[in-house]
């Protein structure tokens, strides 16, 4: 799998049922990720943050990763203040990480180059 076929698919809804995406697995999948991506010590979310000199452009990018949660109906936590924005994904209704979270954070890598 690489970043463009994941880049290319779109989220499903995910409401339980489906066991997440772990250690291994999980670290298999970050290959296809930017460098910048972390997975945490529980292999339950993915993190990237982005730092830039003032204010702006991290409220643009905090605007941008709105507008792709809301197209594809994942949310990521969004956090920024001046000079850095940083994302996590997860997948609270399975308590981990789905292909979805992975979906997100590569179509986040292709939106910023």
């Amino acid at each position: 799998m690489t970043t463009c076929d994941l880049s290319d698919k779109s989220c499903v809804p995910c409401e339980g049922g489906v066991p997440p995406i772990e250690g291994d697995d999980a670290r298999a999948m970050m290959k296809d990720l930017h460098d910048d991506w972390q997975l945490n010590d529980a292999a339950t979310e993915l993190r990237r943050r982005m730092e830039f000199k003032g204010f702006a452009k991290p409220v643009y990018h905090a605007n941008l990763a709105a507008w792709l949660a809301d197209q594809e109906g994942h949310h990521p936590e969004i956090l920024f203040g001046w000079g850095y924005i940083e994302l996590t994904f997860t997948t609270h209704a399975i308590g981990g990480l789905s292909e979805n979270d992975f979906i997100c954070a590569a179509k986040w890598d292709k939106l910023v180059g």
